[in-house]
């Protein structure tokens, strides 16, 4: 899944690495190491600008909400819990499948956090003890120092109790899309730990390589079947993953320091 991640890059160099042609510097989100559902996040995406002559579709660096409302919903109360929209099945869910084929976004991002889901927990849960144990979270981040592209949707939803004037009557959400997480040898893995992205948890975000941007993109690109292929997951070998602190599980606590690697598990963590 992804319920956290970092997102440091200013605007202009998200506008060089995605060709941006437009972006309003008033929208401009500071750095942020602990990117949680419901905040504001950037996303790039190819529309037409409102009220332009040309209905051509541009690229544009939007800021978004986390945490996806259906049009058709009649309150924004399940956004929270719908950041994250299943590769296998995102074609067919009610709430995505309109999204899928018109309104898919790019979500740029350092690395996203993961909490390993390991076997001492699940012994504590087999036994019907009530006290989870703490868990070390990785940050998981391309080998290269590249950006990490997340495969997302956007979607407006209208609030009704409001006029059509009021600046917030309209709201644009998003989910990042997940998918298995991959069971090959990471490009670069911790000393002590897991090995692979599969041993920290069973899912992680669809990345996608520079390759797949532009189709991904296309808001011309409407049939189902021809989409679906766009969800394979990027080739292995790319990611590398490293401990950090358990100050990240707060997500009051915001700050490079929170991407610092550490020699190993925090003591007392799983893993």
């Amino acid at each position: 899944m992804c319920g956290r991640y970092a997102s440091s890059r200013r605007p202009e160099d998200l506008a060089g690495i995605f060709e941006i042609e437009k972006w309003e510097p008033e929208e401009g989100l500071a750095p942020d190491f602990n990117v949680a559902p419901t905040k504001e996040v950037y996303a790039v995406l190819d529309r037409p600008v409102k009220d332009a002559e040309d209905p051509a579709p541009v690229r544009q660096l939007r800021t978004l909400k986390w945490g996806l409302v259906p049009s058709w919903s009649k309150t924004p109360e399940g956004g929270a819990r719908m950041i994250n929209a299943r590769a296998e099945t995102v074609h067919e869910k009610p709430s995505y499948r309109r999204a899928f084929t018109s309104r898919r976004c790019v979500i740029p991002a350092d690395g996203y956090y993961e909490w390993v889901t390991g076997s001492g927990e699940r012994e504590l849960e087999v036994e019907g003890k009530k006290k989870r144990p703490r868990k070390q979270p990785y940050f998981v981040t391309p080998a290269d120092g590249s950006v990490f592209a997340m495969a997302g949707l956007y979607e407006f939803w209208r609030d009704r109790t409001l006029p059509d004037e009021h600046p917030l009557a309209w709201w644009v959400t998003c989910t990042v899309i997940t998918t298995e997480a991959e069971t090959s040898p990471l490009a670069v893995a911790p000393e002590e730990g897991p090995r692979t992205l599969a041993d920290i948890h069973p899912r992680m975000p669809l990345m996608l390589t520079p390759d797949r941007w532009d189709a991904w993109l296309d808001p011309s690109r409407t049939d189902v079947e021809d989409l679906r292929p766009l969800l394979e997951p990027p080739p292995h070998g790319l990611m590398r993953a490293y401990p950090v602190s358990t100050a990240v599980s707060n997500v009051r606590n915001n700050g490079p320091e929170l991407l610092k690697e550490l020699e190993g598990p925090e003591e007392g963590t799983l893993f």
